[in-house]
């Protein structure tokens, strides 16, 4: 054994160890000593080392991402220097224009004959910064890991590389570490630079057909389940029924509990101590799991920045203990933005409600700027009222789509307007209020924002339709419309006798689906956002009873939509700081904030006052926007509420990863990452037609996006040739601070 060797590594362990990440520990430790030709055999301390940081290294696979943590993007404009990824990568044109002008002030200092030999190398190296898959080479997945100075490059690249251009080394790096190790030793500069798996070295990483074959698009497994991922944005939520944003350009979401409370988030993620609004003594809620009264609806009038009116829709009980809805007309208070005026109520509609569940719930305002009211069939099971139930009955208002103008008040003394083209205002034998019938009980509805380019699809009415028995369905409402109950459930005959008479112009779902996908449908919404682009015209949606979350996509020449499940928490895909593994099951509703992010909201215990509910965004980790696109600048808002930080619960994957293994609990979580139950009690649920009640966290899990520090180094004071440069020559510094985290760099 030759002992002085075995001390020199073990110097570098105590001294440098906590420079490099675990990789390079490994290949510094593993291969440096085989390069020696010493036949040195390692003390068992080494061999567990190097075994436990090849573990270590391998929790986070490589998956397209860049310095910045966000994931790749497809460039405004065409990039002038790093030309190999224009069409995608992770430089815009400014990025681009400071590589290249790095890029020029290295070559200075090379002469004429270094300009041919070594300028394609240097130039490919610097680029690595826009490759799709940055984050791996430089090390940067992990923000706890330090970054590298150098990015990983294949064994056979780097030794000619480095036999070629050994002295430029010094001019690409500024770590002293390098320049003395491995300026003259290619075996300790190459192996540094190695990454574990060989696939996503450079150039290795270009070539890979599997990495590349649909690099930018919504990465689906095999079984074509739609991989996305999720950040807790909201946690102790007593089952968030709805989320809303006011459209006043101040980016505040508005967050409501079943119980009658309406919480203020504001774009930094923080909570209002005090609420918007708490009605929870006038609301009629219960504890009782899967209780489907309280308060339903929430709907900011379109011109609500400068008239200050909201509507809201909710249970209570008269003064005769008699069960009814409300939808009624609030105003935010003349002192404080942040505060409804309770005293403003002023009731536009009661209806009563024959049982406790089926009581819709859901308020929106349509683009022609009238209120669109959704009310369910009256409870119980089969819609049993009357001779052909109360959805079929035009003359009663449960189980309909109503349109009411609020601006304004009927010559009947209605505290609202009907609009003069509701499809039913000249039948004697129908209520004017009717814009849509035949519905059970609709449970969350979306408009669609259209196309952001084409502004196709803008304006279509989406609901999510709750079946009796047998089908779940999702329909797109259109005025005048028969959507079918309680002749039809899905695309099937219910009341065989009603079915066989009924009108063949009924109005059939764009999808149903059966009890083998799911029980209880939570109606979406069509992506239409900014920051994900992939996700344009995907109808996302789920079901409550068993946690599943769906897609629909249009096939623009059929018209028919095609359905795919999606999966949460992949743990290659969604290695992203502030992402999460698992969601709480039971999903209650989605929402849409004003710039066009989708979330959803969800509980481990579906009852009205259990805080065990979440609020969640949608990732896509595959392609984001182009750096600046999706930009936001919300009007300031002032508070005199304290603002409480978010404090997540949930743990990220990072944070899992990088965990002692455990033995997980069984029926804890699912492969689609739905969380089952964190309750104390088992959450026992009966679908009883909606929501089944359900309860959620307030929370808003992100990231802190932190700046790379560029050290400043002194020029050499003459060009030097590439077969001698001194080892001490300083690498020079870009002409901009390199955009990536504060963390110590390495290489």
């Amino acid at each position: 054994m030759n002992e002085p060797y075995h001390g020199e590594v073990e110097d570098f362990y105590t001294s440098d160890l906590k420079k490099f990440p675990g990789e390079k520990v490994n290949a510094w430790l593993c291969a440096t000593w085989s390069s020696s030709g010493s036949g040195v055999s390692f003390s068992r301390l080494h061999v567990f080392l190097c075994l436990s940081l090849l573990c270590q290294a391998g929790n986070l696979l490589g998956h397209p991402q860049c310095l910045d943590y966000g994931p790749p993007f497809q460039p405004p404009f065409h990039l002038e220097f790093c030309t190999a990824y224009e069409n995608f990568g992770c430089c815009d044109q400014e990025k681009d224009n400071s590589i290249a002008a790095k890029y020029w002030e290295i070559m200075d200092y090379i002469d004429p004959q270094g300009h041919k030999l070594c300028g394609r190398y240097i130039k490919d190296i610097l680029c690595q910064e826009c490759s799709p898959y940055a984050a791996h080479l430089y090390d940067a997945e992990n923000p706890q890991t330090p970054l590298r100075n150098l990015p990983g490059l294949c064994f056979d690249y780097c030794s000619e590389f480095h036999f070629n251009c050994y002295s430029a080394i010094s001019l690409l790096t500024g770590d002293k570490h390098i320049q003395e190790c491995c300026e003259t030793n290619k075996t300790r500069f190459c192996n540094l630079l190695n990454l574990h798996d060989k696939d996503y070295c450079f150039p290795n990483v270009l070539k890979n057909t599997d990495l590349n074959r649909n690099l930018g698009s919504v990465v689906e497994d095999r079984k074509g389940c739609l991989q996305l991922c999720l950040t807790e944005v909201a946690n102790g939520l007593r089952n968030p029924v709805l989320m809303v944003h006011a459209n006043d350009r101040t980016h505040r979401m508005f967050v409501a509990e079943q119980v009658g409370v309406i919480w203020i988030y504001l774009p930094d993620g923080s909570r209002l101590e005090e609420p918007f609004l708490d009605i929870k003594t006038i609301v009629l809620a219960t504890p009782w799991v899967g209780d489907e009264r309280g308060f339903l609806g929430l709907a900011f009038h379109p011109k609500y920045k400068y008239n200050g009116k909201f509507y809201i829709h909710y249970s209570y009980m008269d003064k005769k203990r008699v069960e009814k809805i409300r939808i009624s007309e609030l105003k935010v208070s003349a002192s404080d933005i942040n505060k409804a005026d309770p005293h403003s109520e002023r009731n536009l509609l009661e209806l009563k409600e024959p049982a406790a569940n089926h009581n819709g719930g859901q308020l929106l305002f349509g683009l022609d700027g009238y209120m669109y009211i959704f009310t369910g069939d009256g409870g119980k099971a089969g819609d049993p009222f009357g001779k052909f139930g109360n959805a079929q009955n035009k003359s009663a208002l449960l189980g309909k789509v109503l349109r009411i103008d609020v601006d304004g008040k009927s010559t009947t003394g209605k505290p609202y307007r009907i609009p003069p083209d509701n499809p039913f205002v000249s039948d004697a034998n129908a209520r004017p209020e009717v814009y849509a019938y035949g519905v059970r009980n609709m449970w969350r509805c979306a408009v669609d924002r259209g196309d952001p380019v084409t502004r196709k699809g803008r304006g279509r009415l989406f609901c999510g339709d709750v079946g009796q028995n047998r089908f779940e369905e999702i329909d797109i409402i259109v005025k005048g419309g028969n959507y079918g109950w309680r002749a039809k459930e899905g695309f099937e005959c219910y009341d065989t006798k009603l079915c066989h008479n009924s009108s063949l112009d009924d109005i059939l779902p764009i999808f149903a689906y059966g009890r083998n996908v799911g029980k209880s449908v939570t109606g979406g919404y069509v992506y239409r956002g900014c920051e994900s682009p992939n996700l344009n015209g995907l109808y996302i949606f789920g079901d409550f009873m068993n946690g599943r979350l769906m897609a629909l996509q249009e096939d623009e020449k059929t018209n028919k939509w095609k359905k795919q499940d999606i999966c949460i928490g992949n743990t290659k895909a969604c290695a992203f700081p502030g992402m999460i593994s698992s969601y709480s099951k039971f999903i209650i509703s989605f929402a849409e904030d004003e710039a066009g992010k989708l979330y959803f909201m969800s509980t481990s215990y579906p009852s009205a006052y259990a805080p065990h509910g979440s609020l969640y965004k949608f990732v896509d980790p595959a392609r984001r926007a182009p750096p600046g696109k999706c930009k936001l600048k919300p009007v300031p808002v002032k508070t005199k509420s304290k603002r409480i930080p978010f404090a997540p619960r949930a743990k990220t994957i990072l944070e899992l990863l990088n965990e002692p293994p455990t033995t997980q609990p069984p029926g804890k979580s699912s492969s689609t990452g739905v969380t089952r139950t964190t309750s104390s009690k088992k959450a026992k649920t009966t679908p009883l037609g909606r929501m089944k009640a359900s309860t959620l966290k307030p929370a808003s899990a992100g990231k802190k996006t932190q700046k790379i520090k560029t050290k400043v180094k002194h020029k050499p004071k003459q060009k030097v040739k590439v077969t001698k440069v001194s080892k001490t020559t300083p690498a020079p510094s870009s002409t901009k601070k390199n955009p990536r985290i504060t963390r110590t760099k390495k290489l």
